[in-house]
């Protein structure tokens, strides 16, 4: 077993685990670690804790120090200068007539990458560009494309369901989602209707789909020839959440329905 802490460097950002050596570290308190982009500036959002190699990436890299006021201050100052770098970006893009959509752009914690997050229909030559940056700002410079869904979590907003983005918000990671889930919970298949900001499947649809699920596995499917109090008929719609199913009688045609564990399915 080995100690580790949680750190996150943006809101609703990856958790990544660090050896929190001889330091005293508790949970919120901001620490300088070092990573694979250089020395940064994260917030811990999981204290002390003990885990096995198995759970985390190896070598795991040491927190270097619990961060001072100093250190919160060059953040801040480091905030300032990316913003005017983003200015300066949009500027020289413009300029080489880049089809690219600037998102976002950071400094590392000590200044030695200026890192800026863009989003493009198709892959984009910027080597001019990274050229003409270089001269500008004499520090390296990173271009990072980013779909749809890292840009709507790096800017945020509000949901169809009008609450700030979960993205934004308190997802870490984007997990799977597909058209199936949207089916199994009998929602509209409109575009309009089940799609984030992104223009993608909402994450929230994934929420839900383990309980659909369960629940599907306790039911027969719409088209299973049953048997009811009624007669013989077969099944037209499920109700997953009240665990009802509605069943077309095979010699009147009517429509009835009743709790799954009442219909039997044809032998």
């Amino acid at each position: 077993m080995m100690s580790v802490v949680g750190v996150r460097f943006r809101q609703a950002g990856k958790i990544y685990y660090f050896d929190p050596g001889n330091l005293e570290i508790r949970k919120n308190d901001p620490v300088i670690v070092e990573t694979v982009r250089g020395v940064e500036f994260g917030t811990v959002v999981t204290g002390i804790r003990y885990v096995t190699e198995d759970e985390v990436v190896l070598p795991l890299k040491q927190v270097i120090r619990i961060a001072t006021s100093e250190d919160v201050k060059q953040v801040k100052e480091n905030q300032r200068l990316a913003q005017e770098a983003l200015a300066t970006c949009q500027e020289k893009i413009k300029s080489h007539e880049l089809e690219m959509r600037l998102v976002d752009g950071e400094y590392t914690f000590d200044r030695n990458k200026v890192i800026f997050y863009f989003t493009a229909d198709g892959r984009v030559d910027f080597r001019e560009l990274v050229r003409d940056l270089a001269s500008v700002f004499r520090t390296r410079i990173e271009l990072r494309q980013i779909g749809v869904r890292d840009e709507a979590k790096m800017l945020g907003g509000i949901g169809p369901c009008g609450r700030v983005l979960c993205c934004s918000s308190f997802l870490g990671d984007f997990e799977p989602v597909s058209i199936k889930m949207a089916k199994d919970q009998n929602l509209s298949l409109n575009p309009a209707k089940i799609s984030g900001l992104c223009g993608r499947l909402m994450c929230c649809l994934k929420y839900e789909n383990d309980t659909y699920v369960e629940a599907k596995k306790k039911m027969p499917d719409v088209g299973t020839k049953v048997i009811t109090p009624e007669g013989d008929g077969r099944v037209v719609v499920l109700n997953l959440l009240e665990r009802r199913v509605q069943v077309e009688l095979s010699e009147s045609g009517q429509t009835v329905e009743h709790p799954a564990e009442v219909v039997k399915a044809q032998v």
